[in-house]
Protein backbone atom coordinates (compact mmCIF):
# COMPACT_ATOMS: atom_id res chain seq x y z
CA UNK A 1 0.00 0.00 0.00
CA UNK A 2 1.17 3.49 -0.88
CA UNK A 3 -0.67 6.66 0.04
CA UNK A 4 -0.70 9.41 -2.58
CA UNK A 5 -1.66 12.47 -0.56
CA UNK A 6 -2.53 15.82 -2.08
CA UNK A 7 -2.93 19.20 -0.46
CA UNK A 8 -5.01 22.29 -1.16
CA UNK A 9 -6.51 23.17 -4.52
CA UNK A 10 -5.47 19.95 -6.27
CA UNK A 11 -9.14 18.99 -6.56
CA UNK A 12 -9.30 21.97 -8.95
CA UNK A 13 -6.94 20.41 -11.50
CA UNK A 14 -8.17 20.99 -15.03
CA UNK A 15 -9.67 24.38 -14.19
CA UNK A 16 -7.00 25.95 -11.98
CA UNK A 17 -4.29 27.66 -14.01
CA UNK A 18 -4.20 25.07 -16.81
CA UNK A 19 -1.15 26.82 -18.30
CA UNK A 20 0.74 25.82 -15.13
CA UNK A 21 -0.96 22.59 -14.02
CA UNK A 22 -2.34 21.23 -17.32
CA UNK A 23 -5.81 20.32 -18.50
CA UNK A 24 -6.04 16.96 -16.72
CA UNK A 25 -8.44 16.72 -13.79
CA UNK A 26 -7.98 15.27 -10.32
CA UNK A 27 -9.95 12.23 -11.49
CA UNK A 28 -7.37 11.83 -14.27
CA UNK A 29 -4.62 12.03 -11.66
CA UNK A 30 -6.33 9.40 -9.49
CA UNK A 31 -6.77 7.06 -12.47
CA UNK A 32 -3.13 7.54 -13.53
CA UNK A 33 -1.82 6.77 -10.03
CA UNK A 34 -4.06 3.72 -9.65
CA UNK A 35 -3.06 2.39 -13.10
CA UNK A 36 0.62 2.95 -12.33
CA UNK A 37 0.17 1.13 -9.03
CA UNK A 38 -1.43 -1.84 -10.78
CA UNK A 39 1.42 -1.90 -13.31
CA UNK A 40 3.90 -1.99 -10.43
CA UNK A 41 1.91 -4.54 -8.42
CA UNK A 42 1.11 -2.01 -5.69
CA UNK A 43 -2.13 -0.85 -4.13
CA UNK A 44 -2.33 2.93 -4.30
CA UNK A 45 -4.77 5.04 -2.31
CA UNK A 46 -5.17 8.60 -3.61
CA UNK A 47 -6.52 11.30 -1.29
CA UNK A 48 -6.93 15.08 -1.48
CA UNK A 49 -7.78 17.69 1.14
CA UNK A 50 -7.78 21.44 1.49
CA UNK A 51 -7.53 21.03 5.27
CA UNK A 52 -4.11 21.04 6.94
CA UNK A 53 -5.33 19.12 10.01
CA UNK A 54 -6.81 16.37 7.85
CA UNK A 55 -3.56 16.04 5.90
CA UNK A 56 -1.55 15.86 9.14
CA UNK A 57 -3.94 13.15 10.36
CA UNK A 58 -3.33 11.11 7.21
CA UNK A 59 0.43 11.48 7.69
CA UNK A 60 0.08 10.20 11.28
CA UNK A 61 -1.98 7.28 9.96
CA UNK A 62 0.76 6.47 7.44
CA UNK A 63 3.47 6.70 10.12
CA UNK A 64 1.52 4.44 12.48
CA UNK A 65 0.95 1.90 9.69
CA UNK A 66 4.48 2.13 8.20
CA UNK A 67 2.86 3.15 4.90
CA UNK A 68 5.02 4.82 2.22
CA UNK A 69 3.77 8.21 1.06
CA UNK A 70 3.91 10.17 -2.19
CA UNK A 71 2.95 13.69 -1.17
CA UNK A 72 2.06 16.82 -3.07
CA UNK A 73 1.76 19.26 -0.19
CA UNK A 74 0.77 22.07 -2.60
CA UNK A 75 0.76 25.44 -0.81
CA UNK A 76 1.56 23.72 2.51
CA UNK A 77 5.02 23.02 0.99
CA UNK A 78 6.16 26.53 1.78
CA UNK A 79 4.97 27.19 5.30
CA UNK A 80 3.33 24.27 7.09
CA UNK A 81 5.61 23.43 9.99
CA UNK A 82 2.82 21.26 11.40
CA UNK A 83 2.95 19.12 8.27
CA UNK A 84 6.75 19.10 8.29
CA UNK A 85 6.82 17.95 11.92
CA UNK A 86 4.27 15.20 11.21
CA UNK A 87 6.33 14.02 8.22
CA UNK A 88 9.47 13.91 10.37
CA UNK A 89 7.78 11.06 12.26
CA UNK A 90 7.56 8.92 9.13
CA UNK A 91 8.36 5.22 9.35
CA UNK A 92 8.51 4.52 5.60
CA UNK A 93 9.82 6.36 2.53
CA UNK A 94 8.34 9.75 1.60
CA UNK A 95 8.58 11.30 -1.85
CA UNK A 96 7.60 14.94 -2.25
CA UNK A 97 6.04 15.55 -5.66
CA UNK A 98 4.99 18.65 -7.59
CA UNK A 99 3.25 19.01 -10.95
CA UNK A 100 5.07 22.25 -11.75
CA UNK A 101 8.66 23.13 -10.88
CA UNK A 102 8.44 25.38 -7.80
CA UNK A 103 12.03 26.58 -8.31
CA UNK A 104 11.05 28.04 -11.69
CA UNK A 105 8.07 29.96 -10.29
CA UNK A 106 7.50 32.84 -7.88
CA UNK A 107 10.18 33.25 -5.24
CA UNK A 108 7.86 32.37 -2.33
CA UNK A 109 7.52 28.90 -3.90
CA UNK A 110 11.28 28.25 -3.82
CA UNK A 111 11.28 27.12 -0.19
CA UNK A 112 10.03 23.70 0.85
CA UNK A 113 9.75 22.97 4.55
CA UNK A 114 8.98 19.36 3.56
CA UNK A 115 12.08 18.59 1.47
CA UNK A 116 14.43 18.17 4.44
CA UNK A 117 12.35 15.29 5.84
CA UNK A 118 11.57 13.62 2.49
CA UNK A 119 13.45 10.74 0.95
CA UNK A 120 13.46 12.72 -2.31
CA UNK A 121 11.59 15.24 -4.45
CA UNK A 122 10.28 15.00 -8.02
CA UNK A 123 8.93 18.15 -9.65
CA UNK A 124 8.15 19.76 -12.95
CA UNK A 125 6.96 16.85 -15.08
CA UNK A 126 3.22 17.46 -14.92
CA UNK A 127 1.19 14.48 -13.80
CA UNK A 128 4.12 12.30 -14.86
CA UNK A 129 5.81 13.51 -11.65
CA UNK A 130 3.47 11.10 -9.84
CA UNK A 131 4.36 8.21 -12.16
CA UNK A 132 8.06 8.86 -11.59
CA UNK A 133 7.47 9.04 -7.83
CA UNK A 134 5.52 5.79 -7.75
CA UNK A 135 8.21 4.03 -9.80
CA UNK A 136 10.89 5.34 -7.45
CA UNK A 137 8.82 4.26 -4.45
CA UNK A 138 8.41 0.76 -5.88
CA UNK A 139 12.20 0.49 -6.04
CA UNK A 140 12.61 1.86 -2.51
CA UNK A 141 10.21 -0.58 -0.87
CA UNK A 142 11.28 -3.79 -2.63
Amino acid sequence: MIYVLNGPNLSRLGTREPDVYGAETFDDLRALCEATGRELGLKVEVRQTDDEAELVGWVHEAADGKIPVVLNPAAFTHYSYALRDALAQRTAPLIEVHISNPAAREEFRHTSVVAAVATGTIAGFGLQSYVLALRAMADLIK
